[in-house]
């Protein structure tokens, strides 16, 4: 259960109308007081933005305050979300969830959708539910008792499940209307649209002058899209007219379509597919994108919200308030203004520039990922977020080279490389400080190995000891402190912004775009045997 979104929304809900929510809930009084301490010193090495806790929250985007609560209101917050929320399989129609104040939404956690910027929830999904909520409230005339809506994000394969298990009331998240889906949910009016389920080409992208051309190619997707069930149509008509199948890699349901576009257009991917509103979203934003509206594997598709069957008075109660605000109103046009553009878009790591770099140093990632056991394509994307594999940066508080290190953190016993102005030095104390961090802090076996990383990285941005403090927070609401996405990372965004969130994020997809670079070279490589074996 996602704990801390529960606990912020709740307390968001219920308490904070400096926030812009509902007026305060008369039983819970809370007080609330600032905390300006920060973290404990418990890490030696000298390093302002690399490893030293007082400093890591003076970094941009790190708040200066923490907002806590007394012991009392820490209590009975806790009491409320215990009582309401964690039972929560409760599978009753909206007259039950009147009678509780609580309707609880299911959606994914993603900049523009839904996402918390410090202690603020944002988002085009954000807002929409909220007006929702005011029209429950104004429907069932609540005065000053009113109906909350929490908000509980998770990745994509497991929205259905939640709201069919009772954990959730209602799924806002972009979800396509389709047969398969129909038989397990009931879908409101539609809030969209008819769109087209379309092809995004980017500039790795090989000529397509038909759908059929993708027979013998690859296509990278959510298992659980509705892409995915689109590109199957496909495949049993490329079989059936005696053609090879279109290849199907399983993205990552972490992944939304909006990441699937940016790695189209920086050349991570060669192409996607998507709903054709999206591309319209990013016009202006992505300039190396090709939208194949051409190239179209379902039309006239439609976006709704989700509810469990058999909840007429929740169907009743969001048709009518769709009818009035779904795709294509004033208030529609206005979040997307607000909403989609709101986002620091990674660069790209396959540019021909970029990628020349990556080239001639990756012997040296590779021998001190192996020397430290580091998977040297991680390491290699962390130079690239860092200083775009430049040796040459320096940042304006003295960071030096391809990791971005200040000479004192080189310097300090726990790395002891003091010649970090030569780019082999430089890789070798980065990667030594990353493995430090990962052996000091994260080396617990409940730690999956990604996870150690992951989890380094992050302490790699944002200081060890602030790391070591999001996990206590992590698993005090109700996440798992071993695990980054989706959990520790949650905590992050609340109480350091997007700043860490995004850094992590980044390197993971520099990550990925590596790995299938050089899974592309593998493969050309083996081609070309293929090629001389059949000419011998």
């Amino acid at each position: 259960m996602t704990m801390h979104i529960l606990r912020l929304t709740i307390l968001c809900s219920l308490l904070f109308s400096s926030y812009g929510c509902s007026d305060p809930t008369p039983d819970i009084d809370a007080t609330v007081t600032v905390n300006q301490a920060g973290p404990s010193n418990d890490f030696t090495v000298d390093d302002d933005t690399r490893g030293s806790p007082d400093t890591a929250a003076e970094q941009p985007g790190a708040p200066a305050d923490d907002i806590a609560l007394s012991s009392e209101d820490e209590k009975a917050l806790d009491d409320y979300i215990q009582t309401n929320l964690l039972p929560g399989t409760w599978t009753e129609d909206l007259d039950f969830m009147v009678k509780r104040r609580l309707i609880r939404v299911l959606t994914v956690y993603g900049i523009g959708r839904y996402y918390l910027d410090g202690a603020q929830e944002k988002g085009l999904t954000y807002e929409i539910v909220k007006k929702f909520e005011q029209h429950l409230n104004d429907q069932a005339k609540t005065g000053h008792t009113k109906i909350h809506v929490v908000f509980i994000p998770m990745a994509r394969d497991q929205l259905i499940p939640a709201l069919l298990a009772g954990k959730g009331d209602l799924i806002v998240a972009g979800m396509s209307i389709t047969p398969q889906r129909k038989q397990e949910v009931d879908f409101s009016i539609p809030s969209s649209k008819p769109i087209d389920e379309i092809m995004v080409t980017g500039p790795a992208a090989e000529t397509l002058n038909k759908i059929e051309d993708l027979s013998g190619k690859t296509v990278f997707l959510r298992h659980s899209s509705s892409y995915r069930e689109s590109v199957d149509a496909l495949n049993k008509r490329l079989v059936e007219n005696g053609q090879e199948k279109v290849n199907i890699a399983d993205v990552s349901e972490l992944l939304e379509d909006d990441d699937l576009i940016e790695m189209v257009n920086s050349g991570l991917l060669p192409w996607a597919i998507v709903d054709g509103y999206k591309t319209q979203l990013w016009d202006n934003v992505f300039d190396e994108l090709t939208v194949r509206d051409d190239l179209v594997f379902r039309s006239g598709g439609r976006i709704a919200w989700a509810m469990r069957k058999d909840s007429p008075k929740l169907m009743d109660s969001t048709n009518a308030f769709l009818k009035k605000n779904r795709q294509g109103t004033l208030m529609g046009n206005i979040l997307s203004n607000r909403y989609i553009r709101d986002y620091d878009w990674a660069a790209n790591a396959l540019a021909q520039q970029d990628y020349s770099r990556f080239e001639k140093l990756r012997d040296i990632f590779q021998k001190y990922g192996q020397q430290y056991g580091l998977d040297y394509l991680m390491i290699a994307a962390q130079g690239y977020q860092e200083s775009r594999l430049d040796q040459s940066v320096r940042s304006s508080a003295g960071a030096v080279g391809v990791m971005q290190l200040l000479p004192s953190t080189a310097k300090d016993k726990s790395v002891g490389i003091p010649n970090i102005h030569d780019v082999d030095a430089n890789i070798h104390a980065g990667v030594k400080y990353m493995s430090y961090l990962r052996e000091r802090y994260f080396s617990d076996p409940k730690i999956d190995e990604r996870n150690q990383t992951l989890l380094a990285l992050g302490a790699y941005n944002a200081g060890p000891s602030r790391m070591i403090n999001l996990r206590r927070k992590a698993e005090k609401q109700g996440y798992d402190p071993n695990v980054w996405f989706d959990n520790v990372e949650m905590i992050a965004a609340q109480d350091i912004g997007r700043e860490t969130v995004q850094y992590v994020a980044n390197i993971y997809k520099y990550y990925v775009s590596y790995s299938l670079s050089i899974q592309q070279i593998l493969l050309r490589e083996r081609a070309k045997e293929d090629i001389m074996k059949d000419a011998e």
